[in-house]
């Protein structure tokens, strides 16, 4: 296993460009697909405590319908609600997220994950 890791969806234009990136500086991060590997609510409270953010829901897209559809309302998301709700639909995740063992970042812009590579 490589020691930085990107929460990827090929589908992404930024996912797509924060991959890139990081290709170009020489660095093969293992690439999960969170679409088709999602991640358990022990991974994903993991992840968010090694974001440097102090709100459930800036890891999250909450313009996304699926959003709603887990009874969630913006500004009001606790941490617990916010796991839940990305176990439930993975397409919620913010993207891409790059890790390391001891911190993370969000790729956007995709430039900012170059901060713990």
């Amino acid at each position: 296993m490589s020691e930085i890791s990107i929460l990827h969806n090929p589908r992404c234009s930024k996912s797509r460009q924060t991959l890139q990136l990081l290709q170009d500086r020489g660095i093969t991060p293992d690439v999960i697909e969170y679409l088709k590997t999602p991640l358990d609510k022990q991974s994903l409270s993991d992840l968010f405590d090694k974001l440097p953010v102090d709100d459930i829901e800036q890891m999250m897209r909450v313009k996304e319908p699926e959003f709603k559809e887990a009874g969630l309302i913006k500004g009001e998301v606790s941490k617990e609600q916010g796991l839940a709700a990305m176990v439930q639909y993975p397409k919620l995740i913010e993207r891409p997220v790059v890790f390391t063992a001891s911190q993370a970042r969000i790729g956007r812009p995709p430039e900012s994950v170059l901060d713990i590579v």
